[in-house]
């Protein structure tokens, strides 16, 4: 007898309908699988062949095979346990057919028959509503998870008996808990913590209300760990589209807790991560440190002292904010809009000017870690200065506090939110060309600033979009709709401090 059961395989975020075909036929007891499936899912025999038994069911002593279609496309992991099972109990008359219908499945089952949680259960409930399945069967540890999709109905199930009995109409499993909205997360380092550094500061709030790229270059202890911590504090809360974003991301990679992911990501890698560990690949391509930071920040501090190659890697979803990987013939595609904050020294030995024993030679060999197209893409960098005694000692003023900066980037993100709408672009950061000319045009004084700009030589092409850009989001925190000589010269500002680092 012949059955057919549906579940997904995840390739990258993306999940890919696969059908597992069992054939239970006379002939010598025997359980193959067939279609291009890893070491995880040709082990799933084992365990199907043992929750069966453990779970009083029978496993059919015949000749049984089962396909998983499309032959050419790879299964890995454990989550087509559950599919498995299914197929095999359907085809074997244990339970009916039609009650598999229009039905997907996905879980990793236990030598017992109890199932366990898979990664990617959101993202095969998109899966499954996108291929017009009614309703989805995951391991109850992923049923608020992948209830996080509208219009599929999730069914969280204990173990392989309950299913059967589902199956057979004999019981029916409790509905997930709603999906819950972001909520504001508590501020645990604020940025009054961090003691002078006004222009670090400033830039600090022009990224994170525009979403923009930031470089710290200063001595040991001036700051700059300190400041980037405190940019998570300083972003809007995840709208609950970015936070299903987030979510699926988690999800993929192992990180998520089962449920919505309410806290925009933070993910500081140390710098001997390999260039794959950092934007994504492998043999069977994972997403790296930026696409785990998607929506979120990624800092990498001690800045040049990543490998050349990892650095490089970068620039491409600098740019586009996606990671292309090709494998196999097949293109992979990861979602990296994250804020990159990083963070270096103004020399190899990191000791106060006075001490300073490098080189010109040293110095130009240490600035050349960081190229000048990586630097292009950075839109704001800032030169900081060890804080003085009286301001670390000091009961004076202690600067805003993250509150207080959060509510201007709060309004500010608000003002991009209606200005973008429907162009699929979240910040400022994010506008492609044409929206950047048709959203932060200047003209006067603001355009006499700018052109001045090109005549020093400090402006390519893609910075002169950078600029305007910055200057966009200077504007909207000062509440302007237009764009004004002293928001350029401001975001010029920023603009030449990539050029002196990059001599």
């Amino acid at each position: 007898m012949l059955a057919n059961v549906a579940t997904f395989a995840i390739e990258g975020l993306e999940s890919h309908e696969v059908v597992v075909e069992a054939d239970v036929r006379r002939g010598l007891p025997v359980f193959t699988v067939v279609g291009l499936p890893d070491a995880a899912v040709r082990e799933a025999r084992e365990r199907v062949r043992a929750a069966l038994l453990n779970s009083e069911l029978e496993f059919p002593l015949q000749r049984l095979t089962a396909n998983l279609a499309p032959a050419d496309l790879r299964k890995a992991g454990p989550s087509f346990d559950l599919a498995l099972a299914a197929a095999v109990l359907a085809a074997s008359g244990q339970v009916p057919r039609e009650a598999l219908a229009r039905t997907a499945l996905c879980g990793e089952l236990s030598l017992g028959g109890t199932l366990r949680p898979v990664r990617g259960a959101l993202a095969m409930a998109f899966g499954a509503r996108n291929a017009g399945f009614r309703s989805l069967i995951v391991p109850v540890e992923n049923a608020a998870e992948a209830g996080l999709v509208e219009d599929v109905e999730v069914l969280g199930v204990p173990d392989l008996a309950h299913l059967v009995a589902m199956l057979r109409g004999d019981w029916r499993p409790e509905a997930p808990p709603p999906a819950q909205r972001a909520v504001e997360a508590p501020v645990e380092c604020d940025l009054s913590d961090v003691r002078g550094q006004a222009d670090a500061k400033r830039a600090l709030e022009l990224a994170a209300a525009g979403g923009h790229n930031l470089l710290m270059v200063g001595p040991p202890g001036a700051g700059k760990t300190m400041l980037a911590r405190r940019l998570p504090g300083l972003l809007p809360d995840p709208g609950f589209k970015e936070a299903v974003e987030i979510t699926r991301v988690h999800s993929v990679a192992g990180l998520s807790d089962g449920g919505l992911v309410r806290r925009r990501p933070f993910r500081a890698p140390h710098q001997t991560i390999s260039t794959s560990g950092l934007v994504g690949g492998g043999a069977t391509p994972r997403p790296g440190e930026i696409t785990l930071a998607h929506r979120g920040v990624l800092f990498l501090d001690e800045l040049a002292e990543f490998s050349r190659a990892s650095l490089e890697a970068l620039r491409q979803p600098l740019e586009s904010r996606r990671v292309e990987v090709t494998r196999g013939q097949r293109a992979i595609s990861f979602p990296a809009a994250a804020v990159l904050v990083g963070a270096c020294n103004r020399c190899p030995c990191a000791r106060p000017a006075a001490e300073c024993s490098c080189s010109d030679v040293d110095r130009a060999r240490y600035a050349r870690r960081l190229s000048a197209p990586l630097l292009d893409r950075i839109d704001l960098v800032c030169e900081l200065e060890a804080a003085g005694a009286q301001e670390l000692i000091g009961d004076g003023d202690r600067g805003e506090s993250t509150a207080i900066v959060r509510r201007r980037v709060v309004a500010a993100r608000e003002r991009q939110n209606l200005r973008l709408t429907g162009t699929g672009a979240f910040t400022n950061a994010e506008m492609a060309p044409r929206l950047t000319r048709r959203h932060a045009a200047v003209e006067g004084r603001a355009r006499t600033r700018l052109l001045e700009g090109h005549a020093y030589g400090i402006l390519t092409g893609r910075g002169h979009d950078r600029v305007l850009r910055l200057a966009r989001t200077v504007a909207d925190l000062a509440g302007r709709e237009r764009i004004e000589a002293d928001d350029v010269d401001e975001a010029l500002g920023f603009r030449l401090g990539a050029q002196a680092v990059a001599a």
